[in-house]
């Protein structure tokens, strides 16, 4: 086995389990897409001349089966091989010889990891806009089954004013569809090809086509200058967990409300036996686990972003290893909000309510503010002393 940078001489054990870290296991979900962008790499180095027919032709067949063999769990990323790059390259070159040796021509692991997680992030934050979708779908049914059901409002965790269960989903579904427009705006930055900067300067002598490779990958315009490349490095993955930050926040608010409600105080929100878990020595109990964890979850993406600004805080221009750290927390905090809102939307579906507990907890002090205003349009009284007498009732 040979990476990518060998020179023949032997690497010590622990300096390669520390430098390589988890990259070999995190890019196993890259593998695809990093066949995708050596395929359109292997096209645009053929259309320049660097490639033959045959040699082109050869190594897109290879690399659709070593993809597919991926797919289908035959071969994963190993430690020895550090990244996707290289086991994929490896796989290459032992599949069709000297034309794969030929594939790295003009790029660099650089500009490579870049490709592949910018089209994987283009594609998972439309994945997780979906499941922002799916529960606000889900509260949408559940305002059409029972959204007529008068229930009150808080403010300062105190019953304020009447409203209804459909404004309550009826709140949460348009955040959680404002988040959804929020991950896909965030995929403009993961929207440029930065195939052709290499290590971050470009590529000497050869003539790159990158306009070829953009429009092969989906790429919206290539990464201009060259040198701004890995200076983006970051900022990409810092606004796809913002955005998914945001996502989990609502979700968590969502599921602190879905606890409160399903309490014996409260008893507006019935849950089945499959949602709840039991208690190992309360034989009557019915928690509501699943709700509690995807609120205790919102840290998880809000920690996953300040874990990432920090690596990228303060460092120079140009490529650090230390970039290299981003994928963890951006794969972690993305997983989270996409585990919550694809638990939501399984479980809202499951959800009653207590049409007799919602009505009976709307007393009329909560008319107070609707009193009020009437005296001011059908008395014309000053909005002040309409709120004193209605205080006073």
């Amino acid at each position: 086995m040979t990476r990518l940078w060998d020179r023949n001489e032997p690497l010590d054990r622990l300096v390669l389990e520390f430098t390589a870290g988890e990259d070999h296991a995190l890019d196993d979900r890259l593998v695809a897409y990093d066949v995708r962008a050596s395929a359109a790499h292997a096209e645009m180095l053929r259309a320049a001349g660097h490639l033959s027919d045959a040699e082109n032709g050869a190594v897109q067949r290879a690399l659709a089966e070593i993809g597919a063999a991926h797919a289908r769990g035959e071969w994963r990323v190993a430690l020895e091989e550090e990244d996707c790059h290289t086991a994929l390259e490896n796989r290459l070159t032992a599949a069709v010889g000297e034309a794969g040796a030929r594939i790295h021509l003009g790029r660099s692991r650089n500009d490579q990891v870049l490709a592949a997680l910018r089209l994987w992030l283009k594609d998972e934050l439309a994945a997780l806009a979906g499941e922002a979708e799916g529960v606000a779908g889900a509260l949408d049914a559940i305002a059409a089954r029972q959204g007529a059901l008068a229930m009150p409002g808080y403010t300062h965790m105190q019953r304020a004013m009447p409203t209804s269960l459909a404004g309550w989903t009826g709140a949460f579904a348009a955040e959680i569809r404002d988040d959804a427009a929020g991950l896909l705006a965030a995929r403009r930055r993961a929207d440029r090809n930065p195939l052709g900067s290499a290590a971050g300067y470009g590529v000497p002598v050869l003539s790159l086509d990158r306009a070829l490779t953009t429009r092969a990958l989906g790429f919206a315009a290539a990464h201009e200058p060259v040198t701004a490349v890995q200076l983006s490095r970051g900022k990409a993955e810092a606004g796809a967990l913002f955005e998914a930050a945001l996502l989990a926040q609502d979700l968590g608010r969502l599921a602190a409300d879905l606890c409160l409600f399903a309490t014996a105080e409260f008893g507006f929100v019935k849950l089945p036996a499959a949602l709840t878990t039991g208690s190992s020595m309360l034989p009557q109990k019915r928690n509501p686990d699943l709700f509690e964890l995807v609120r205790g979850r919102t840290g998880e993406a809000t920690a996953a972003l300040l874990e990432l600004l920090a690596v990228t805080a303060k460092l120079p221009s140009g490529y650090h290893r230390d970039l290299q750290l981003t994928k963890k927390p951006l794969f972690r905090g993305l997983d989270s909000a996409s585990a919550g809102a694809r638990l939501l939307a399984h479980a809202l579906p499951l959800v009653e309510f207590d049409e007799a507990r919602m009505r009976a907890a709307v007393d009329p002090s909560l008319l107070a503010a609707e009193r009020a205003y009437r005296m001011v349009v059908e008395l014309g009284l000053p909005f002040r002393e309409a709120y004193r007498r209605a205080r006073e009732t």
